[in-house]
């Protein structure tokens, strides 16, 4: 009985040790893309910081009479929302599509999901898809948001869509993510509290204010759509290291508990075989 104990427990640390060597590769593979991941959120922030405070100091002259500017009656939503292309990041996937799921009570949705693991999530749950784009995290370049960006754009000047939100998961630090949803369009372009009370510079814009708010836009749609990719991907790799670190440290706790168990196991199996052989030699000697 308990040679066949001891079998179940030296399977079961064998088992545990494969799964640690397996959490282990995953958390040293999320480490390296994780500094890279990094380095482009950080080229990223000030482009479109310099963008935002272009657009804010023309929107209020400019944005009364654009065609990005308030449609008289919301019908039709677009979500944009961004999460992972694989699972075994901890909350990071969950979070943002329970976010998402949240500010879409009540509105007449279509989405635009980029990442597997949110296309899988609404296309199970019957939204209606203008577009999906899976396994473009990692490698995307800002170029390649033009043709997503314009894709929406175009359904918004026609009307199709009435407002555009943008569901991402921000990149705070190594150990915190926050799942963030934002209004694209239309937006009221708000300076920083603590830049309110600044003298506005005085700019002149050719050929006018509404032209260069028109051929601007788009630009800083671009830069907002890479970065908020850049800062998912980023915060993707960071909760996956965190969860494969937590789960590298339980499966070296239960190596210790199980080789615990084997060796009181074994202990026992000893004393009972000693136990049977004085038992046996004290019948024979009678």
């Amino acid at each position: 009985m308990a040679s066949g104990n001891m079998k179940d427990i030296k399977r079961r640390i064998k088992s545990v040790q494969s799964t640690m060597q397996i959490t282990k590769a995953m958390e040293l593979v999320a480490s390296s893309k994780l500094r890279r991941a990094k380095e482009r959120v950080q080229q990223s922030r000030p482009y479109f910081n310099a963008i935002y405070d272009a657009i804010t100091r023309i929107s209020a002259k400019s944005r009364e009479n654009s065609v990005y500017g308030r449609h008289p009656v919301v019908k039709n939503s677009l979500f944009i929302v961004i999460a992972g292309d694989r699972g075994l990041a901890g909350g990071f996937n969950s979070n943002v599509l329970k976010l998402a799921g949240t500010e879409m009570e009540g509105k007449n949705v279509k989405v635009l999901t980029i990442g597997k693991k949110s296309q899988e999530h609404f296309s199970k749950r019957g939204y209606s898809s203008i577009g999906d784009y899976p396994g473009l995290a990692e490698t995307l370049r800002i170029a390649e948001t033009h043709e997503i960006v314009d894709q929406f754009l175009e359904m918004y000047r026609k009307q199709e869509i009435d407002e555009i939100f943008l569901c991402y998961t921000e990149f705070v630090s190594p150990l915190t993510q926050e799942a963030r949803c934002i209004q694209l369009l239309p937006s009221d372009f708000k300076k920083p509290e603590a830049e309110t009370g600044k003298k506005p510079a005085a700019t002149e814009y050719d050929p006018s204010p509404e032209a260069v708010f028109e051929a601007i836009i788009p630009e800083y749609l671009y830069g907002v759509l890479y970065g908020a990719v850049v800062e998912s991907f980023a915060s993707e790799q960071s909760a996956r290291r965190m969860a494969m670190e937590s789960a590298s440290d339980n499966a070296g706790e239960m190596i210790e508990n199980l080789n615990l168990s084997y060796n009181r196991a074994r202990q026992a199996a000893i004393t009972q075989e000693i136990t049977e052989i004085v038992a046996g030699s004290g019948q024979v000697g009678s």
